[in-house]
C-alpha cells in the first residue's frame, strides 16, 4: 500500500489510527483501499499499536522475574498470536481450542496458563500431555478431577487457585469476575481449605496462586484491594505449611473507548509492585494475564453504508456489519467511536444517526445518536474493535463472518479469509 501524503491527525486514545490527507489510516495504510481491495465487514489491526500497548506492561515489569500471558479470548487470530509470541508473550487460554491456537504459533507449553471454570476431562489430559506450565482451577470439584486425570496419564499437574476475593472492579457486570455472586473462583474464605485439599491429591502439585477480578477496569483502587488481599491469604497458605512459587494478578486493566482514562500499564504495576516490594513479596515469580489493554485499539472494523433511512423519532444509517460482527454493543450496550474513513468536506452538513446492521433484532446497533456526514457507498470505521469483538463473532441470520488484515508500517497482509456462505453448512447433513 501506498503511504498518502501530509501530517497525520491522530485519534486520540487510537495509537496508529489517523487522519492524513482526509484519508484515515492505520499507520500507513489507507483503510479506504483495505476496503477497496477485501470488501467490507473488514478487520484491520495494527501491529505497532499492540506492540506498543505489550511495550508499556514490559516496562512496568522490567527486572522482575515475570511472564506476561495474554489471554487468548479477547482475540484470537494467529497472526495476533504468533506476533506476541515472537515478542515474549505466553497465554492465558481457557478452552482446549485456544490450547490448539497456542501450540499452532510455537508457544512453548510451559508458557501457557490453563484458566477456565469448565474444563472438561479431555481438555485437561490434552493440556497434560501437552506439558501446560499451570492450572488455573476454580472449584473444589475441579482439584478432584484434574488429579483423577493426572493420574490417569502418569503426570503431576501443576496448578495455582483461583480466589475470588470479593472485590468490586466497579466495571459492567457482565464483565465483573471478583465478587461472591460470580460463577469465578474460590471465595477467599475457602481458599485455605482449598490448598490444603489441592496438597493432598496425588496427582496435583501446587505451584501459585491466581486472582481476577474483571475487565475494562479504569482504576488502580480495586487492583491494589485485590493485591492486599491475595497477600494476606499467600501468608496464611505459606503458614500452614504450602509454598507459593507464582502469584497471577490477571488481567482487565481497560482501554479509552469514549473518554476512559485507565492508567498506563507501566504506571498502575509501578503502584502494584511498590505495594508488593513493601508487604515484602517483591521477589516472587509473577504472572498476568492481559488480553483487552493489549489488542482492543488496535483493532478496526470497516464497513459500507447500504442505506440512510429517515424517520419521526431516529434516522438511521445502515451499514453491513452488524452485531453477528460487533457484539459488544447488543452484549454490554457497549460503546465504539464511529469514524468516516474520508473526512467530510468542511462545512458538509451533519445528521444525527443510529448505526445499524440488517441482522433481524432491535439490538442489532453499533452507535446510537451519532453525528454523521454521510451517504450511501461511504466507508465508516468502527474504533477500538480489536477486542472481543471478532473473538465472539458469530454466523447468526447465515453470515458469513468477516476478514482479517494486520498491518505493519506500509504493508497490509490478509490474515484472515471472509467466509463464503457455503462454508457454513459444509458440514450439515439433510
Amino acid at each position: 500500500m501506498t503511504p498518502a501524503a501530509s501530517s497525520p491527525a491522530p485519534l486520540p486514545g487510537v495509537p496508529f489510527v489517523s487522519y492524513r490527507g482526509g484519508q484515515l489510516m492505520v499507520e500507513d495504510v489507507a483503510l479506504s483501499a483495505l476496503a477497496r481491495a477485501h470488501g467490507t465487514p473488514l478487520f484491520v489491526y495494527s501491529s505497532a499499536a499492540i506492540l506498543h500497548a505489550l511495550a508499556a506492561y514490559q516496562r512496568g515489569l522490567a527486572g522482575r522475574d515475570a511472564l506476561i500471558c495474554y489471554a487468548v479470548k479477547a482475540n484470537s487470530s494467529l497472526a495476533i498470536l504468533k506476533l506476541l509470541a515472537d515478542a515474549g508473550c505466553g497465554f492465558d487460554i481457557v478452552s482446549g481450542g485456544e490450547l490448539e491456537r497456542a501450540l499452532a504459533v510455537g508457544t512453548a507449553p510451559a508458557k501457557i496458563i490453563f484458566s477456565g471454570i469448565g474444563k472438561t476431562r479431555q481438555e485437561m489430559r490434552r493440556a497434560l500431555e501437552a506439558g501446560v506450565g499451570c492450572f488455573n482451577v476454580e472449584s473444589l470439584a475441579e482439584l478432584d478431577v484434574l488429579s483423577d486425570v493426572a493420574q490417569g496419564c502418569g503426570r503431576v499437574a501443576p496448578v495455582s487457585i483461583r480466589v475470588n476475593p470479593n472485590v468490586d472492579a466497579r466495571t459492567h457486570p457482565y464483565i465483573s469476575t471478583g465478587l461472591k455472586g460470580n460463577k469465578f473462583g474460590i471465595a477467599h474464605e475457602q481458599a485455605l481449605e482449598a490448598y490444603r485439599r489441592a496438597a493432598s491429591l496425588p496427582g496435583l502439585r501446587v505451584a501459585g496462586i491466581d486472582c481476577h477480578i474483571g475487565s475494562q477496569i479504569t482504576e488502580p483502587a480495586p487492583y491494589l484491594e485485590a493485591m492486599d488481599r491475595v497477600l494476606d491469604l499467600v501468608a496464611a497458605i505459606e503458614a500452614a505449611g504450602i509454598p507459593i512459587h507464582h502469584i497471577d494478578f490477571g488481567g482487565g486493566l481497560g482501554i479509552d473507548y469514549n473518554g476512559d482514562t485507565p492508567p498506563a500499564a507501566d504506571a498502575l504495576w509501578s503502584a502494584l509492585l511498590a505495594r508488593l516490594d513493601a508487604r515484602g513479596y517483591g521477589g516472587r515469580r509473577l504472572m498476568i494475564e492481559p488480553g483487552r489493554s493489549l489488542v482492543g485499539n488496535a483493532g478496526v472494523c470497516l464497513t459500507e453504508v447500504l442505506y440512510l433511512k429517515p424517520g419521526e423519532q431516529k434516522n438511521f444509517c445502515i451499514v453491513d456489519a452488524a452485531m453477528n460482527d460487533l457484539p459488544r454493543p447488543a452484549l454490554y450496550q457497549a460503546f465504539h467511536r464511529i469514524e468516516p474513513v474520508a473526512a467530510a468536506a468542511p462545512g458538509a452538513p451533519a445528521t444525527t444517526y443510529d448505526v445499524v446492521g440488517p441482522v433481524c433484532e432491535s439490538g442489532d446497533w453499533l452507535g446510537r445518536d451519532r453525528a454523521l456526514a454521510v451517504a450511501p457507498g461511504d466507508h465508516l470505521a468502527v474504533l477500538s474493535a480489536g477486542a472481543y469483538c471478532m473473538a465472539m463473532a458469530s454466523n447468526y441470520n447465515t453470515r458469513p463472518r468477516a476478514a482479517e488484515v494486520l498491518v505493519s508500517g506500509g504493508q497490509a497482509r490478509l490474515v484472515r479469509q471472509r467466509e463464503g456462505v457455503q462454508d457454513l453448512f459444509r458440514d450439515e447433513r439433510v
